[in-house]
C-alpha cells in the first residue's frame, strides 16, 4: 500500500505542467493546460484506470512536443557520456526517457482526486529561462511546493527540469544514470535499454528523500 506522504509526493509529481506546445508566456501555458489536462481526466479516469497504456498515449501526445527531451537527456548523460553516445543511442534514450516518465507520473496522476492545483502569479519571463511554481494539495491535506525550470527553445518554451518539495528531480536522475553506467561497466546500451528499471529506483529514492522532507 502507498503511503500518505509519498501518495501526496507522487501526486505533486504528476502534476507536471501538461502545456500545449503554443505561443504565450510560459505561465499561462502552465495554466491553462493544466485545467485542460484535469478536465480530460476527469472525464476519461475510469477508461484509463481499465487500460493505463491510453494514458500513457494521452500524455505522449500532450506533453511530448513540449519537454525539451534532448536537453534533459543531455543533462542526464551528462557530457561525460553523451559525447560518447552515437545519434542513434541518444534517440533511443530520449524515448526510454519519456516512456518511463509517462509511466511514472501517469500512474501517480490516476490517483489525483481534484485536491486542488493553485499557480503561483508570473514571475520574470523576459529572458530565455524562466520558473513557474505551483502548489499541489496532497490526499493527506499537507501542501508540496513545486517549482518548473523551462528554457526557450527554438522561440517556444519547453520543460527542462522539476523540483519537488525541495528534491532536484534532475540531479536525482543524473546521479541515477552514472551509478547504472558504473554498474553495467560502461556500457552505454545496457544502461539506455535498462532506464526503465533505473527510473523505478529513482522513485524508490524519491520517497526515501521525502520521507525527511516534510510537506510545508
Amino acid at each position: 500500500m502507498i503511503s500518505t506522504l509519498r501518495r501526496g509526493l507522487l501526486v505533486l509529481l504528476a502534476a507536471l505542467p501538461l502545456m500545449a506546445n503554443a505561443a504565450g508566456s510560459a505561465h499561462d501555458l502552465v495554466q491553462d493546460t493544466t485545467n485542460k489536462m484535469l478536465a480530460d481526466l476527469t472525464a476519461n479516469k475510469e477508461q484509463y484506470k481499465q487500460d493505463p497504456t491510453k494514458f500513457y498515449d494521452a500524455l505522449n501526445s500532450i506533453v511530448g512536443p513540449v519537454v525539451d527531451a534532448e536537453g534533459i537527456s543531455r543533462s542526464i548523460m551528462t557530457v561525460k557520456y553523451s559525447r560518447k553516445a552515437t545519434p542513434a543511442q541518444m534517440l533511443t534514450f530520449q524515448e526510454n526517457f519519456k516512456k518511463g516518465l509517462f509511466q511514472f507520473y501517469g500512474n501517480a496522476l490516476l490517483e489525483y482526486n481534484n485536491q486542488g492545483i493553485t499557480v503561483a502569479p508570473a514571475g520574470d519571463e523576459s529572458g530565455d529561462r524562466t520558473s513557474v511554481n505551483m502548489s499541489v494539495k496532497g490526499n493527506n491535506g499537507a501542501v508540496y511546493p513545486v517549482q518548473y525550470t523551462l528554457e526557450k527553445v527554438n522561440g517556444e518554451w519547453k520543460l527542462r527540469n522539476v523540483i519537488i518539495n525541495g528534491i532536484n528531480i534532475g540531479k536525482l536522475f543524473r546521479d541515477q544514470f552514472a551509478d547504472a553506467m558504473q554498474r553495467n561497466g560502461n556500457d552505454l546500451d545496457k544502461t539506455i535499454n535498462g532506464w526503465a528499471g533505473e527510473v523505478a529506483k529513482a522513485k524508490e529514492e524519491t520517497d526515501k528523500q521525502a520521507a525527511g522532507k516534510p510537506a510545508q
